[in-house]
This record gives C-alpha cells, structure tokens and sequence, in this order.
C-alpha cells in the first residue's frame, strides 16, 4: 500500500493532516463541556464556552469533510493508475500466458479488485493512522483526567483486542477466497455469453445457470464467513468500548458521589473522551479488516501486474539454427527455414516448415487439420516465436527486428474473423484510423460489402452490435477482409478467407486477391479447389513438414499427399478429370 501511493504522498499528508486537526478539535471538545459544567454549577457566564463549542463543531465538520474528499480523490487518482497499468500489461501479455488464463478472470481483477483496493487506499491506511494517533491522545487526556478509571476501559478494550487479533487471518483468507471466486464467476458468464447460440440451441441453459450458480454459492460461502467474522469482531469493539463506558458511568458515578473525583465536570469530560474513542478504535478496527480483505485483492492485482509481456522494444534473441542476422536481398517478401515449434515441450507442431512467399505473388497453404496452418501465421504475425528455424521479412531475419517493426507490414484475417463492438467504419479502419472517405469505399466496393452500408440505420457509421452480432458469417469475413485490406499491408496472411463466403461472393473476391498480389504478397489458408488452382504456388503441410510445393497441376501429377487431400474432400470442390490437368 505504501508502494503504490508513492506519488500521492504530499496529498497524503494534507489529508491526514485536515484529519487530525479535526479530531483534535473533537478532542477538545470535551474540555470545554467540563468547563459549561463547571461553570454553570458555580453559576457563572456560559456563553463564550458555549460559542467556542460551536466554533469546535463547524470546524471540524469543514476540516474533515475536506481531509475526506481529499483522500477519496486520492483513492481514485491511485486506482486509475492501476487500471491503466493492468490494461497496458493484459493487452501486451506474452500469447503463451494469454491462452492458459481465463478473459472474464483478468477482467474481473481490473474491476472489482481495483474497486475494493480504492477503499482500502481512500480510508483504510489514513483511517489506521488517525485511529491509532487520536486513540492515544484521548487516553493521554484520559489518564490526565483519571487514571483508575482510565485502566479500566484499557482492560477492557485489550480484551476485545485479543478477539479481533485471532479472526484477522481468517478474514483475510476468506476474503481471497471470496475475490477469487468473484473473478471465476466472471469468467464463467463470458464463457456461456460468448457461445450463447451453443447454449441455446444445446438447450444448456440449466446446465450452465448450474456451473455458474456453484461459483455464485462458492462466493456466498466466502463472503457470509468473511461477514460472520467482521461481525464478531465488530461486536467485540463494541461491547468492550460500550462496556467501558458503563464501567466508567458506574465507578466515576459512584467516586463523584463519594467524593473520591475532583468534579462533576471531570467525569463528564471523562465520558465523553470514552465516548469519543468508540469511533478511532472502530476505524482502526475497521481498517485492519479492511486491509485483511484488500489484501486479497491486491495480491491478485500484483500477480497480473506481475504476468510476463511481450517485449515492446527490444529484437527477440537469435534461435537455435537461424543464420546470421545480415540482410540478404529482399527476393522474397517472407522466407521460412526449418521453423520448429511447440506450444506444450515434448508436443511439436511444426517438425520443420520450409517455403518462401514471393513478392507479388499468391502462395496457398494446405494440409490436414493440425498440420500445422494456423501456427505457422501466428508465428509469422509473432503472436509467438519458433522454438528454431528463422523467418525473414524481405530479407531481414525476424530476430533483428522488433515485434512492432515485424507487424507493421502484415494485415491478418484469421479464421474467427473478429469484429469489434462498435461501427462499420470503425471496424473497417481500425488499422489505419485517420484513412480518407475515399480508401474507405474503394475497400467496400473491393469486398462487397456496398448492400451492408446500405442496410444498416447510419450506413459506415451504423453500429455492428457485440462481435458483430448484427451481420452474417459471410459479412464478419469480408469486414476483416476489408480491415486488412485498407492497411495495404506488404504481406497479406488470409486464414480460411472464403468459408463462409458462397459461390458469388468466393469468385468475386478470388478476382480482387487478383488484384491485391500487384501490390503485396498473400499467403492464404485453403480448403477450396477454386482458391488454390489460382495459386502461383501451393505449399502441403503434412505432420507439421513441407512435403511439396507447385502449381496445382503439378501437384496433382507428382504428390501423392495433395492427391489425398483433394480426394479425402479436405480441399472441397470438383478434382478436375486427367484430361483436364
């Protein structure tokens, strides 16, 4: 907690400052309450105490309201400067990391997490400190005024010390415990919200209400024993302090009847210090359990703070096999040498790809499901670096580059075919945001998508809906495709671009990739005859491994592993005759 207010400290000590001068005002109080008692038994003037009692009052009521918005404010300038810092960090997560962890996990440590680490920041520290400080001043004044009477609310706010120091721990777990279940919680319902289809159709709704409902209950069970224990302890304060207070009603009444105190004023004045120390010992209290449970929070706001990233800078270390780093001349656009990877040790799925994709030209990429295909594009966009082998950008080994300087001439369309919350124009730039109206239609009318701006309530700037819920398959594909192709990226990666296309759309777009290969390279995916029969080169993956390489023709005449896959259906249309070739 002290880390993290770093650069808020001189407001911290503002703050805290405007506190205790309202608690000392509050202490002061009772000192001039002896003196209107006093007095007005010895009949004397009570207006000037009764006016400077008032004064007491609206000032601290001005000096803490201030010292509270002040850390409020804080509380917030601090959480906002550790929600930036987990966004920045989730976005730039190493993909490895990403994969194995769950969205509605993390996302769920940048809002409530945060959410209950403002309150800790806000009250809890500044709370424990102006607690503990004007404690100790209203038991010095307490032992100025009487010192037996004094001992006995020490005796009894120790025991309820004791009490509240055995249920810490507990709390502090069950608050993880309860933090952790929130954010599984989380990532339960984005899992069921983004297949929702699936759910329904599956008639799985009961089921999934179900595993949810088991983390819901998991949170429950956290969070009655977490509030159990702060009751416990909550009632602890509160009889030991209340208890005190009768002790002390008791024992000074009967002292002053007595004789044995100095005056009525004294015990009066003694009362109300009692009194007054009900509220700093239930806020020290209170922010000791506070910081129990913000503990929680923070150690998995740490931990994703913690998560390794991507490197924003600096070229990534030279791989086991890759040739020198001197540039060679740029002949071909991407160059591929005996790429091996694995995403789990022991389970490769490359065994060592080899192939080059020419400037200018189209290269489709077939195989089997699992070959291979996919991997090969993430490590090509970095999502991911080979285990060996190199890859080079026209020319320049991928190793001397950064990831940035890597991506900065590749547009992807990947299978999924994300489209984004928002508008059609902000999907279709979103990769080059300042492009003019003009780049804009030439890629529409490019990947015909013309009847889609027409259809939608605001044309380009009508709303997509979540992950694009307002538009078909076919539609999300040609707005990647769009996206991609407004970038005029030097290498264009095409996974799976055509399938959900139907036949009129598939051969309009075969032309425009046509068109495209004049000013960029293309390397697609492809489970269509009528995709790689135009190819000016299809490579076969087979177990991770080039096996061939050539024109489609060709191909059909001398590997029998493309053979297969066109008879097997795996690449899907019409297998031309023998006399046809």
């Amino acid at each position: 907690m002290f880390r993290l207010t770093s650069g808020h400290r001189p407001g911290i000590a503002v703050a805290t400052g405007l506190t205790l001068a309202a608690s000392a005002l509050g202490l002061a109080q009772p000192l001039v309450a002896k003196h209107v008692v006093d007095s007005s038994v010895r009949g004397e003037v009570l207006w000037p105490f009764l006016l400077l009692l008032s004064g007491l009052f609206v000032a601290e009521a001005a000096a803490g309201a201030t010292g509270r918005f002040l850390l409020d404010r804080m509380g917030e300038d601090v959480i906002r400067m550790v929600r930036h810092g987990l966004v920045s960090r989730l976005l730039r997560l190493e993909m490895r990391e990403a994969d194995r962890r769950r969205r509605g996990d993390l996302v769920s440590r940048v809002t409530a997490d945060t959410t209950l680490l403002r309150d800790v920041v806000s009250q809890a520290l500044v709370d424990l400190l102006t607690g503990c400080l004007v404690s100790a001043g209203a038991l010095l004044l307490m032992l100025w005024l009487d010192p037996l009477l004094l001992l006995l609310v020490v005796v009894t706010v120790a025991l309820a010390a004791v009490v509240v120091s055995t249920l810490l721990k507990g709390m502090r777990a069950a608050s993880e415990q309860m933090q952790s279940s929130v954010g599984t919680i989380a990532a339960e319902l984005e899992r069921a919200l983004g297949a929702l289809p699936v759910v329904r159709v599956y008639r799985a709704e009961e089921r999934e209400a179900r595993r949810i409902g088991e983390r819901v209950d998991s949170a429950h069970r956290s969070g009655v024993r977490a509030a159990k224990l702060a009751a416990v302890m909550s009632s602890a304060v509160e009889l030991a302090v209340q208890g005190s207070f009768l002790l002390v009603l008791v024992v000074g009444g009967m002292r002053v009847g007595s004789g044995g105190a100095d005056s009525l004023g004294d015990l009066v004045a003694f009362l109300l210090y009692a009194s007054y120390l009900v509220m700093p010992l239930s806020s020290v209290f209170r922010a000791i359990g506070l910081i129990q449970r913000g503990a929680g929070a923070y150690l998995r706001i740490d931990e994703a703070l913690a998560l390794p990233q991507e490197p924003a800078q600096e070229p990534g270390p030279a791989l086991p096999g890759t040739p020198p780093a001197t540039p060679r001349s740029p002949a071909h656009a991407l160059e591929l040498t005996d790429i091996r990877f694995a995403y789990v040790p022991d389970r490769p799925v490359l065994r060592g790809a080899t192939f080059t994709v020419p400037h200018h030209g189209l290269v489709a990429l077939v195989g089997r499901s699992g070959a291979g295909k996919s991997t090969l594009f993430s490590l090509i966009a970095r999502l991911y670096d080979p285990d060996a082998g190199s890859i080079r950008f026209d020319g320049r080994p991928a190793t001397a580059l950064t990831r940035r300087q890597c991506r900065a001439g590749i547009a992807l369309v990947d299978q999924n075919t994300h489209v984004l919350e928002g508008t059609l124009r902000e999907n279709i730039t979103y990769a080059v945001p300042d492009a003019t109206d003009d780049d804009i239609l030439r890629v529409v009318r490019l990947t015909r998508l013309e009847h889609v701006v027409r259809r939608l309530p605001g044309g380009l700037d009508g709303r997509l809906g979540d992950q694009g819920g307002t538009l078909s398959a076919g539609e999300r594909q040609r707005v990647a495709l769009a996206r991609a192709l407004l970038a005029r990226p030097r290498l264009l990666l095409l996974d799976e671009h055509t399938s959900h296309l139907d036949a009129v759309n598939e051969t309009a777009l075969t032309r425009t990739l046509s068109d495209v290969t004049r000013d960029c390279a293309v390397l697609v995916i492809a489970h269509r005859l009528s995709t790689v029969r135009h190819a000016d080169r299809i490579v076969v993956l087979e177990d991770g491994r080039t096996v061939a390489s050539g024109r489609h023709d060709r191909l059909l005449a001398t590997s029998a592993a493309y053979r297969e896959l066109a008879a097997t259906h795996v690449l899907h249309g019409r297998v031309p005759e023998n006399g046809e070739r």
